[in-house]
Formats: structure tokens, C-alpha cells, sequence
């Protein structure tokens, strides 16, 4: 039996030249005869953007699910989304007073955003940012009646620089239209603020327009949905948060915080060195990466690591690594000092080289089209610690489309282990101790050693030993649920 839902407002309207009651529910369902014969509903909280009056006219704005021609239209999991109006005359001014009361306070209950500031990155990925502000974004935020400040990235490090002096108190988030590189910068500039803990609290939303979206791709497939502008949009209207953790990682004084992955060796040398190829666009990716497990490199190194629970007994014991620490020393006496962990008295454990491929992911997917850690989590206070050692080239192909399937591959040579520290201590290719590798974190070059592409480009560390701590729910996303 259909569930009765319990009154807020009903009132007489006229809709397609039929007469019907609008009625919103205390669940802030609005349903109605549409000509007066076919039933229809839309969840507030849901689908409806926001609603405009003129005269006795009420347009509701909607966003729902293409095509959606049933009892309720819906917008949740599969299809592209499409913004719907629906107009409604209200019989009498007492009627249209009612009404609009009744929506707008079940609206302002939701506690949604009504202030952005926005950044579009025109640079990045395709180039395509400032189309897909304009042509998707901007209208849903008119929609839903959100105010905004738009701002155009025009160099590297731009978005850290406005976000470590931006007044927070103007607005009720920030919004990255570009890759994972903005969300990456914003991030920064906020821990480096002298009231960085008031800071993080300031949920930041993603609008995939780059050429990784790694996060704002993991965020909406955690509830079965496309990665899409609209999607992501609606979730930021709909003004739900969530908890993300943070990774520092620090050589000597030079920091970065890191909210998505680490990269060293196949998996770095594909994502930088297949820059020579943009010119092929994202085929890039696969080419470069046939081409570089064809002639597949090896490098020496060692991972030493702090297991989470249930993998205490990966890798072996290796106490001796904790004397040949660094301690975390901020180069600046205010913003953000590091998690606040005593790594000395921690059981540590280690895994030697040669090596394939080292990741760190912080979410499950790196990048729009790769999946390689199906268990990582936002907030679990852990790093999900990927090793690739020796491998067979044919496996290492399989094993690579499983990875980027988001499969758990089930290999001898692929270990995984949820970690709370990290110590990597990288070294020469095995064919060639002349040459080393590269380093790369969340689309940043972290270190380029020698003999790598563009090794004479100044790097943000050495290519030496690197470590890395997760504090657990650090930062603030925007997120569909």
C-alpha cells in the first residue's frame, strides 16, 4: 500500500488547464493532477533547484532525469539529468501566499548554500571549463537562486593564493570547475590560513571539467551516479557534506597536502611522461602506457609503512626505519602543523624492491577512467598502499585494465594494505643506476630524478626519501549524500 504522507500545505492550482490541489508533504514531496489527470510528484530535497512568482504564477525549477515521464520524475542514479520547469496559478492571493511560504521554509530548512565563490580553470584538460560553467553550471545556480563570485584561474598556484587570503565569510563554499589540480590548490592555501581549522570546515565542490576528476568521480559513483556536471552541481546545491581526509607529505621543510594519490614509478611515468603525446588528447594515456609496460622499468627502493588493522603481518618487521626519520618541521609558524602523531612508537613494517609500481590513494578512483583502489575510503583515517612488484608483461596488461576496472585483482603480484604512514625511499631503474624515476602527487610533480623527462625542471622535493601521514577528516567536500 502506497505510504499516506502527512500535510504541510495543499492548495487549489490550475496546471496545464486542469484544476488540482499542490500539495507539499511534512517529507517536502510536492504532488498534483498534471491537466487533471495524471499524478505527478517531485522531492524538494531532491530534484527541486528553487521557484519563482509573478502574479498568481508559480514556476518550480527542477532538475530530474531525462526522459522521466512516470508518477514521480526522480534524479538519483542512472541517465543525465534535465532542468524542468513546472508552472502552477494559484486560485487566490491567500493560496499563492500559502504555497510560496511553504516552499521557501522547506527550502531554507535544508540549510543549503546561498553565497559561492567559483573558480573555473580555463586551462586545464580540454579547455572546456569556462563552456561548462556557462552552459551547465550557471543556470542551476540562477535556478536555485545561489549568488555567486566568479573567478578565473590565469596562472599556476593562482586558486592557493586566493584562498589563503579570501574572506571565508562571504560565502558557504567554494567551487573548483576545472580538474583535480584547483581542488588540489584550494585545499593548500586554506591549510596554510592562520584560522586553517575554521577554514577546512568550508565544504568545497568539484565540477568535473579537467582531464583526472578523480574525486568528484568518486565521490558520485559512491551512490551509482554518472560523472556529470549536472550531478555534481545538484550535489552542490543540495548542500550535504562530508568529512575527507588529508595526507601531508613532507622532505625536510618543504611540505604538500595531498588529498587524492602518490605515484611512483609506472603509474607517475605514464601520467607525466605521456605529456610529449597531448596532442592525441586522452589517448594519450593508453598509448603510453602499452608503450611503457612493453619496455617495462624497475626501480630499486623500499616502502616502509604503518599497517592498518588486518595487515599487520604485510611486509616485514622493520623497527629501524623509525631512527632514520625526519620530524615534520613547518617552514611557517601559523596554518596548519601537520598531524598531530607520535610515528616513533608506531609498529612499523617494510616491503623491498625492485618495484613496478607504488600508488597511495586517499579515494577510490585517481582519475575518471581509473579505479585502482575499490576500499580506499573519505574518512577512515588510512591511505590505501597499492605495490606492484615483479610481473610478467602479458599479466602486467590484465592486471592494469583489472585495476582501472576498479576490480580487486586477486595477485601474486599485487599487494594491498590500508596504511597510516608512509616512508618511501626511492631508487635507480634496475637496468640503469644512472637513471631514476619521478614522483607525482594529485597532477603535481613531487620529484623528478635523474635522467627522467624534463629532469632539469625545478622540482617541489628531491628525489630521496619522502614521507607521508594521513590525519582522518580533515577537510570538507560538498557530496551527493
Amino acid at each position: 500500500m502506497e505510504q499516506q504522507h502527512l500535510l504541510s500545505v495543499s492548495d487549489e492550482v490550475f496546471v496545464n488547464g486542469g484544476k488540482s490541489s499542490l500539495t507539499l508533504s511534512v517529507d517536502g514531496t510536492l504532488q498534483w493532477l498534471d491537466g487533471g489527470l495524471i499524478r505527478r510528484c517531485l522531492s524538494v530535497e531532491k530534484e527541486v533547484l528553487g521557484f519563482s512568482k509573478v502574479g498568481r504564477l508559480i514556476t518550480i525549477r527542477a532538475l530530474v532525469q531525462t526522459g522521466a515521464d512516470r508518477f514521480c520524475f526522480g534524479s538519483s542514479s542512472e541517465g543525465s539529468l534535465t532542468r524542468k520547469s513546472f508552472v502552477f496559478e494559484a486560485v487566490t492571493e491567500d493560496s499563492l501566499r500559502n504555497l510560496c511560504e511553504k516552499i521557501q521554509g522547506y527550502i531554507d530548512s535544508l540549510g543549503r548554500p546561498k553565497k559561492l565563490f567559483i573558480f573555473v580553470n580555463p586551462f586545464g584538460g580540454r579547455k572546456s571549463a569556462s563552456k561548462i560553467f556557462t552552459n551547465d553550471i550557471k543556470p542551476i545556480l540562477e535556478d536555485a537562486n545561489i549568488e555567486y563570485t566568479l573567478q578565473e584561474t590565469r596562472y599556476q598556484l593562482h586558486a592557493k593564493e586566493v584562498s589563503c587570503s579570501l574572506d571565508l565569510t562571504k560565502y558557504d563554499g567554494i567551487i573548483c570547475v576545472s580538474g583535480d589540480g584547483i581542488l588540489v590548490e584550494v585545499m593548500n592555501g586554506l591549510l596554510e590560513r592562520k584560522d586553517w581549522a575554521v577554514a577546512l570546515k568550508m565544504p568545497i565542490g568539484v565540477i568535473p571539467a579537467g582531464t583526472g576528476n578523480g574525486m568528484i568521480k568518486s565521490l558520485l559513483d559512491s551512490v551509482s551516479q554518472p560523472c556529470t556536471p549536472a550531478h555534481a552541481a545538484l550535489a552542490v546545491v543540495r548542500g550535504h557534506k562530508r568529512s575527507l581526509d588529508v595526507a601531508t607529505i613532507w622532505q625536510g621543510e618543504t611540505t604538500f597536502f595531498s588529498v587524492l594519490m602518490l605515484a611512483w614509478g609506472l603509474v607517475s611515468d605514464i601520467d607525466i611522461e605521456s605529456e610529449k603525446y597531448r596532442w592525441m588528447g586522452s589517448a594519450r594515456i593508453d598509448f603510453y602506457a602499452l608503450k611503457r609496460i612493453l619496455k617495462l622499468r624497475k626501480y630499486n627502493g623500499r616502502i616502509c609503512f604503518v599497517p592498518g588493522p588486518g595487515f599487520e603481518d604485510v611486509g616485514e618487521s622493520n623497527e629501524s626505519c623509525v631512527d632514520s626519520m625526519e620530524p615534520l618541521v613547518m617552514p611557517r609558524q601559523h596554518g596548519y602543523q601537520g598531524p598531530n602523531i607520535d610515528l616513533k612508537n608506531l609498529k612499523w613494517r617494510k616491503i623491498e624492491g625492485p618495484f613496478v609500481s607504488v600508488w597511495l590513494h586517499n579515494v577510490p578512483w585517481g582519475a575518471e577512467n581509473t579505479m585502482a583502489a575499490p576500499d580506499a575510503k573519505f574518512e577512515d583515517g588510512y591511505l590505501d598502499l597499492i605495490v606492484v612488484r615483479q610481473c610478467p608483461k602479458l599479466a602486467l596488461l590484465s592486471l592494469m585494465s583489472e585495476l582501472n576496472n576498479g576490480a580487486h585483482v586477486k595477485s601474486p603480484y599485487v599487494v594491498y594494505i590500508k596504511v597510516k604512514a608512509v616512508i618511501l625511499e626511492p631508487g635507480s631503474r634496475t637496468d640503469d643506476s644512472m637513471k631514476e624515476g619521478i614522483i607525482d602527487s594529485d597532477g603535481e610533480v613531487l620529484a623528478r630524478g635523474k635522467g627522467t623527462y624534463k629532469c632539469n625542471l625545478k622540482s617541489l622535493m628531491a628525489y630521496d626519501k619522502i614521507q607521508v601521514v594521513v590525519d582522518q577528516g580533515l577537510a570538507t567536500l560538498f557530496t551527493p549524500i
